[in-house]
């Protein structure tokens, strides 16, 4: 997911999902996020000599060392740039038949063609399951649909595949001040700021949150 807004207000005001009966879901999510760091921690960098024969390790590699630099608060290189390479790394898959039907799946999100987008989507997580994006995109678009528990699923299934989904984390906790769940919004946004501190979007969100738990007490 890749969708933010500046103001907790304009998540809470003509919600129609206000409550939540679906802890079991959210929980899930907030299980793997806990976890995500000793999963980042036991990934295994691969080889160089590896890596140079596999497209797969390659990538792992690659995006190993961009998520070394989006840590940094003063990257060497521009962020926009480091980004747009997860992302881009993320989006890639070695069979062209599974990149061609990502491509017509975000190409019909974009235009509005929700129904077909949902059919692509699914093709994509039911033909290539392992992809994290797949079900990152799918997420997104039931995001969008307002079908929650269908978002949350599909994240935490991206988030059993790829720990450091900055993207599918903030999700996650945007969904959360949907529901009325600023705490658990809280944690989403700085586990997703520990992985991307250049989210500055998820960054008013949390202080959105802050201020609003100040005026509390």
């Amino acid at each position: 997911m890749k969708l933010v807004t500046t103001s907790t207000q304009e998540w809470q005001s003509g919600n129609d999902h206000a409550g939540d009966e679906h802890g079991d879901v959210f929980d899930c999510v907030l299980s793997l996020i806990a976890q995500a760091p000793a999963r980042r921690a036991s990934l295994v960098l691969p080889g160089a000599d590896a890596a140079a024969r596999d497209p797969a390790l390659r990538a792992q590699r690659r995006l190993a060392k961009l998520f070394d630099a989006l840590a940094h608060f003063h990257p060497s290189r521009p962020v926009a740039e480091i980004e747009d390479l997860v992302w881009a790394l993320w989006i890639s898959h070695p069979s062209k038949a599974a990149e061609a039907l990502m491509t017509r799946g975000i190409e019909a999100f974009a235009d509005g063609r929700l129904a077909q987008a949902r059919g692509h989507f699914d093709a994509l997580v039911a033909a290539w399951p392992a992809w994290a994006e797949a079900w990152n995109k799918r997420a997104t678009l039931a995001y969008v649909e307002g079908r929650d528990r269908d978002a949350c699923r599909d994240i935490a299934r991206t988030l059993e595949r790829e720990p450091r989904h900055f993207g599918a984390i903030a999700g996650f906790g945007q969904i959360c001040l949907r529901r009325g769940r600023p705490c658990e919004a809280a944690i989403a946004f700085r586990a997703a700021l520990t992985l991307n501190p250049h989210l500055h979007g998820i960054r008013a969100l949390l202080d959105d949150i802050a201020g609003d738990a100040a005026r509390m007490h």
